[in-house]
């Protein structure tokens, strides 16, 4: 649990200026947290995943946590309360959602009075730079878990220039960064310009403890005794996800017995169906869409592929890990060496490069019980039970600084004793 107590800065001081008071102020102090989430839809994705996950793990926990969605059309991960939807119809996609949260939101945290917003990723950082400008001192503290590698190597130098500079203006408007991986630390405080007491380091809760179970139980049951090499790869069907270099670097060296499965829907479905055949490998590349959950995928595949451009932490590595899968990924973001042992539970190559992507495939190390023991136990690291009690203590420690901010510049209506006589 954070300890506001030890809290960095001027934030830790207000805090516990604030719960020295015991003013009137005492009983909204012991009200419990409330914490307001907010998200386009519930369309497969690690971000909405997880943070349905965390809301739940926070109502559990007694917080009175809301989640507002721009559409509902799509069914939760998993069953949640206090879910609502911005309005009655669905909304349709990009700006017409983010317009349909910005018109809504102002009235919702009038009403509700959260003590946090809740960011989930970094696609949801425009919305909360928008809500800070609209609502000024009367928009509640803001936390945000950046979900995606910073650097954007992937982007053109001017494109990346300008996305420079977007990242300083979060910086100066919104309260609180998380990242996922302590490698994180440095880089937001390098690009989006926080100091480091504006920087929390959680572990991202991609699993629950059971799942660690399930997933490790589920790959010690099956026996891969079959002709060929079979890769796994999951994820949105985008560029991100480079999977057109995934494809390339299969083609470099597949055998006839040798299956790719590429799990996971979106726009680059066509394109990717017709460079498999132009390569000639479309009788051995299957992308049956997306699939939830992954547990007999993992535990049949023998190797874990990962191609992507840029990432944050990728929750289906860290699945992969769970399960014990070897596996092979791009060094797509600054903690992915970190994730995978610096090379002992898993190979790292360059992003982009194909040559040395088809080279970690083709040599897939042997399962062995004492990796695979390693890689479980990596993997039980990032949990949402390791992780609700640290969001909930930051989360804490923002809304007594907020409120230690709010009594410091609140008159004091106390009545003046009058002279005894």
């Amino acid at each position: 649990m954070f300890d506001v107590a030890s809290a960095p800065g001027d934030i830790g001081q207000r805090a516990q200026l604030h719960l020295a008071r015991g003013s009137s102020r005492t009983a909204r102090t012991r009200a419990p947290l409330r914490v307001l989430t907010f998200l386009n839809s519930f369309a497969p994705g690690g971000v909405e995943r997880i943070a349905a996950r965390l809301h739940a793990a926070w109502t559990a926990a007694g917080v009175d946590a809301h989640m507002v969605v721009a559409d509902a059309s799509i069914a939760p991960p998993i069953a949640l309360q206090a879910l609502s939807q911005i309005h009655h119809r669905p909304r349709a996609r990009g700006i017409t959602r983010f317009a349909a949260l910005l018109r809504g939101m102002p009235a919702i945290i009038a009403r509700q009075r959260p003590d946090v917003l809740f960011c989930a990723g970094n696609t949801y950082t425009s919305l909360a730079v928008a809500l800070k400008l609209t609502l000024g001192s009367a928009c509640p503290p803001i936390v945000v878990k950046i979900s995606n590698d910073l650097v954007r190597a992937d982007m053109s130098p001017p494109l990346r220039y300008f996305y420079r500079r977007w990242l300083r203006i979060q910086g100066r408007h919104l309260d609180h960064f998380v990242g996922m991986a302590p490698a994180m630390r440095g880089e937001i405080a390098r690009l989006i310009g926080v100091p480091q007491n504006r920087i929390s380091v959680i572990a991202d809760p991609a699993l629950a403890d059971a799942d660690l179970r399930r997933l490790a139980a589920a790959r010690d049951a099956v026996v891969r005794a079959r002709p060929g090499r079979h890769y796994l790869a999951v994820g949105r069907l985008a560029p991100q996800k480079n999977f057109a270099l995934l494809l390339e670097a299969f083609a470099r060296i597949a055998k006839p017995d040798d299956t790719l499965r590429i799990l996971g829907e979106g726009p680059e479905r066509r394109a990717l169906e017709a460079q498999a055949a132009r390569l000639g490998i479309a009788g051995s590349v299957y992308m049956p869409g997306h699939v939830d959950p992954l547990d007999g995928w993992l535990a049949e595949a023998d190797a874990f592929v990962l191609s992507s451009d840029y990432e944050g932490v990728p929750a289906v590595v860290i699945e992969a890990l769970a399960a014990g899968l070897p596996i092979i990924a791009t060094d797509c973001c600054c903690s992915m060496a970190d994730l995978l042992g610096h090379g002992t539970l898993g190979h790292l190559v360059p992003t982009g490069d194909a040559v040395a992507l088809a080279e970690a495939m083709m040599t897939i190390p042997p399962d062995s019980a004492t990796t695979a023991a390693a890689r479980r136990t990596a993997a039980a690291t990032f949990t949402i039970e390791s992780a609700t009690d640290k969001y909930l203590g930051l989360m804490r420690m923002l809304a007594a600084a907020r409120a230690a901010e709010t009594a410091i510049d609140t008159p004091r209506s106390d009545p003046v004793p009058s002279r005894a006589t």
